[in-house]
């Protein structure tokens, strides 16, 4: 099992990827509205994280048990 698949960039699928893209965005907007626009978070807004990780396991689970890529073949 490779489990580089779980950080190295380039191994990453995109669920992987999406997931973590998600994760520092809501990140980043949690940053924001805390500490610059000093409003109160939306309700539910920790359960993005939550999705986000599930996201991520799923796409991990993926990468890691899923059928390596085949050729794909072009009917024309």
């Amino acid at each position: 099992m490779d489990l580089s698949k779980l950080y190295r960039p380039s191994a990453l699928n995109s669920f992987q990827f999406i997931a973590l893209t998600g994760l520092l965005m809501s990140a980043g907007a949690h940053l924001i509205l805390r500490f610059f626009v000093n409003r109160p978070m939306p309700a539910g807004f920790d359960w993005l994280y939550v999705c986000w990780a599930g996201f991520y396991v799923v796409g991990t689970l993926i990468n890691l048990f899923g059928k390596p890529d085949e050729p794909h073949e072009h009917h024309h």
